[in-house]
């Protein structure tokens, strides 16, 4: 598998369930999540379906011949002018594609195309490859603090990028 077999579509209502069962499974797998996190998925996928402006906001499932690999969504943020990434995901076997840097790049190109001056997302501290990711290109941290949150202690952070 290479990063030119995948391709990024849209988010469909059909997606909700595989994605919330990913989140679910691999937070379980890889930090010790409790059964809180998926519902919190859930609730996050169904506003979206329900609310969300294609004018300004977007979503990608990445795909290889049919399977699911990953996701990213771009939506309003809660400052103005600023978007919001949300449910950024690579399941491990499409890891080291590239796949996340795809995902990112084309989260943040459409941002700025729709005129946002920034972006902000929320993420752990333990997400490393992630973290990297996001540091790599050019975003930074502007908040941390130590939580108990999906029945695990976590160092929440906060990270920005302006445009």
């Amino acid at each position: 598998m290479s990063e030119s077999d995948i391709v990024l579509r849209p988010f469909e209502a059909g997606d909700l369930e595989w994605l919330v069962e990913a989140h679910a499974r691999l937070y379980a797998q890889d930090e010790g999540f409790d059964e809180t996190f998926g519902p919190l998925v859930r609730d996050i996928l169904q506003d979206y379906l329900q609310s969300h402006d294609p004018a300004c906001e977007s979503s990608w499932i990445a795909e290889r011949a049919g399977a699911r690999l990953g996701s990213v969504f771009c939506v309003r943020g809660p400052q103005s002018g600023q978007a919001k990434l949300r449910l950024f995901l690579v399941l491990p076997e499409a890891r080291g594609l590239g796949l996340g840097r795809k995902l990112l790049s084309t989260c943040m190109a459409f941002a700025r195309d729709k005129g946002y001056r920034g972006m902000r997302l929320w993420t752990h501290e333990s997400h490393r490859a992630a973290c990297a990711l996001y540091a790599g290109h050019g975003w930074q941290v502007t908040s941390s603090k130590p939580v108990r949150s999906f029945g695990v202690d976590l160092v929440e952070q906060t990270w920005e990028i302006a445009f």
